[in-house]
């Protein structure tokens, strides 16, 4: 008589998410296979990636933090600029994040990060290129994956991972309002919004940004970013929109128009001594995209989950997207691993399968909503979308110590997960203790509650009330 086929999860999308899935769950001993629809993993696409901490923590249990740590180099400096180029506060924040969490920010090239992953694969002949998704059906017992080349992948879930304009989602909401007709509603459908239009690239180093700094340049209603490395330089234009709009609108912006917003800022500062036009004329590539935000409130139906940004997308000027998106797939896999667990071999059932998405929604999209706040509060920061913003930058930032912000984000780092299945033995500690490995608050963590309690009483003193978004982060819960 056939054996039993294990539990099997069918992923699609090979991106951040996905291919840091197929390790977790390789993990966890769980069968899985994931379905790319492009020809390449790692195609020339994007920009600068980076990864905080509790990526890094998660690298380490999954035994690839050192390929990663190989493939930058260490950033040092923060400047913040003005419209002039000229220095408003600069200081040491990546060694000072790495001082708090023993682990320093990874930065690498999108593409680089996902070879990463991909090549430290224990069986890299589980992604499978050129499947395109074309419908899934979902039957008592599984589901089954139809690509357009008429293959059929059978499994017991699917795991949605194929980014914010991703296929599984829409076929999940089709799926849903058919079995209970109007639980995904149009608001929901329509969360996500676009408020700001990026223009992003690389090219060559720049010694005039540094070796390894970054650079923000404070403009109003616009904001540039620079990321450097020795042999990159990493750039980001923000322009917030007139009006903003939500899916399925998608704005495909040329490279005519790309060119024309380019153009528009060319003689805008990058630094003291540069201006934005000579890294534009030295690029390797760009492209001028719109930026989605927004956190949905079903993260599953039935044996369809999703991951990354395809169910949380935020504003990248604080690097914090691809780290949720690695969060949230730790958690999920969390949960799936203590449900099999309890099953003791056995095929869970849908109400178990149910109950294990039920857990990582609740356990997730709280921190998701905090992040996705904090980090519009950046955006719309560097951008000086109000008078408060603008204030807060030229005259309260000053005033800071230069272990403020670091210490903030240290609120954010150190509530990271981990996977629960496997031993952190090994990674370097730091001044700042991981939530999960503590039993009470350090000392820093009180400090830098107290001083973002008092930063939000200052802007509250000027009308910025927008601030008080921030407050929930630092939270214990």
């Amino acid at each position: 008589m056939e054996s039993k086929k294990p539990f099997r999860v069918i992923i699609v999308g090979a991106g951040v998410a996905g291919l840091t899935a197929s390790h977790c769950l390789h993990k966890a001993g769980i069968d899985h296979i994931i379905l790319e629809r492009r020809a390449d993993v790692a195609p020339a696409m994007g920009s600068s990636i980076a990864m905080y901490p509790g990526s890094g923590r998660i690298f380490h249990q999954l035994g690839i933090l050192e390929r990663m740590e190989t493939t930058c180099s260490p950033c040092t400096y923060s400047w913040t600029r003005g419209p002039d180029g000229k220095d408003i506060v600069h200081n040491k924040f990546f060694e000072m994040v790495k001082e708090n969490h023993g682990q320093r920010i990874l930065l690498l090239e999108r593409r680089q990060l996902l070879r990463n992953l991909y090549e430290t694969l224990p069986d890299m002949n589980r992604v499978r290129l050129n499947s395109e998704v074309k419908s899934i059906k979902q039957l008592p017992d599984g589901v089954e994956v139809v690509l357009v080349d008429g293959t059929v992948e059978k499994g017991d879930m699917v795991l949605g991972a194929d980014g914010v304009r991703g296929t599984v989602r829409s076929m999940m909401w089709e799926h849903a309002n058919k079995m209970e007709p109007g639980i995904i509603t149009a608001q929901e459908k329509t969360c996500m919004k676009t408020n700001y239009k990026l223009l992003l690239g690389m090219g060559p180093g720049a010694p005039e940004l540094g070796e390894a700094d970054m650079t923000v340049c404070h403009n109003t209603k616009q904001s540039m970013m620079t990321l450097t490395q020795p042999d990159h330089t990493y750039f980001s234009v923000y322009f917030k929109l007139d009006k903003p709009y939500a899916w399925p609108t998608r704005k495909r912006y040329t490279a005519e128009e790309a060119e024309a917003a380019a153009e528009s800022v060319a003689d805008h500062a990058v630094s003291d001594q540069a201006v934005f036009g000579e890294l534009w004329r030295k690029r390797d590539r760009a492209a001028l995209i719109g930026v989605e935000e927004g956190v949905l409130d079903h993260w599953y139906y039935d044996r369809i989950a999703l991951v990354g940004d395809c169910v949380h997308k935020m504003t990248p000027n604080i690097g914090l997207g691809g780290n949720m998106a690695i969060e949230s797939v730790v958690v999920l896999c969390n949960h799936l691993h203590a449900m099999l667990t309890a099953q003791q071999g056995a095929k869970p059932s849908l109400d178990a399968l149910r109950s294990a998405f039920a857990a990582y929604q609740a356990e997730r999209k709280p921190r998701v909503v905090q992040i996705m706040n904090f980090s519009r509060e950046v955006t719309d920061s560097h951008a000086w979308a109000t008078l408060s913003h603008k204030y807060y930058t030229k005259w309260v930032l000053p005033t800071k110590s230069d272990e403020f912000f670091p210490n903030i984000i240290a609120q954010i780092v150190r509530q990271a997960p981990k996977l629960k299945y496997v031993d952190t033995k090994g990674f370097n500690k730091g001044k700042v203790n991981w939530k999960d490995e503590e039993s009470k608050p350090s000392s820093l963590v009180w400090s830098a509650q107290w001083m973002l309690r008092a930063t939000v009483l200052v802007m509250l003193s000027v009308g910025a009330a927008q601030y008080g978004k921030v407050l929930p982060l630092i939270k214990s819960k």
